[in-house]
């Protein structure tokens, strides 16, 4: 029985190997897919033209006038 338990658990090694091999192979596939898709205009850019961006933009000129 022991022997028997030893091979499930070689086993069981083995396949949790294989899956978190190919987790990390899938991971980093999708990190650079991301960073390709930076270079066409992602993050603060593609925001500006949003009414709460413009609006925190016009309440920061506010503050910044008053302050003068």
């Amino acid at each position: 029985m022991d022997g028997e338990d030893r091979s499930n658990r070689v086993r069981s090694f083995l396949i949790g190997g294989l899956v978190g091999a190919s987790a990390v192979f899938a991971a980093a596939r999708r990190g650079r897919r991301r960073s390709a898709s930076s270079a066409t205009g992602g993050g603060l850019p593609a925001f500006e033209d949003a009414p709460c961006y413009r609006e925190l933009e016009e309440k920061e000129r506010g503050t910044d006038r008053s302050r003068r």
